[in-house]
């Protein structure tokens, strides 16, 4: 069973992407992907572990701890949530679906966005 640093490199490779693409994908610095890959480096914490499974398409599972299949099989793939499980209309599906192919740092700004101009909305103006 391969390290954790080890997997993180094999899944970027396997997915073609490099180290600043992957970096951008997650909200984080080219140096934080740099860490992760290193056997002496830092751990990505469990929310930027998901995104690098979700943005190299390898199984969380394989990622964080070597078992299981490193990809899934073809039609096995189902997202645990469905945005349209919360979603109240098509408007709000689309917009779960393009937030979620935001990086973080992105999604962020977008929310703080969102909650004022809601704000201003509620207070009338």
């Amino acid at each position: 069973m391969s390290a954790l640093p080890e997997r993180i490199r094999r899944a970027r490779a396997l997915s073609r992407t490099s180290q600043l693409a992957l970096a951008n994908a997650v909200g984080v610095q080219r140096s934080a992907v740099a860490q992760w890959e290193r056997t002496a480096g830092s751990h990505p914490s469990m929310h930027h572990l998901l995104a690098i499974a979700e943005v190299t398409g390898v199984c969380l599972e394989w990622l964080g701890t070597g078992r299981g299949q490193i990809r899934p099989d073809d039609g096995a793939w189902t997202p645990a949530l469905r945005p349209a499980d919360y979603a109240q209309d098509d408007i709000e599906e689309e917009c779960l679906n393009a937030l979620r192919r935001l990086p973080f740092s992105l999604r962020k700004q977008l929310v703080a966005t969102i909650s004022l101009m809601a704000k201003a909305s509620a207070d009338g103006k």
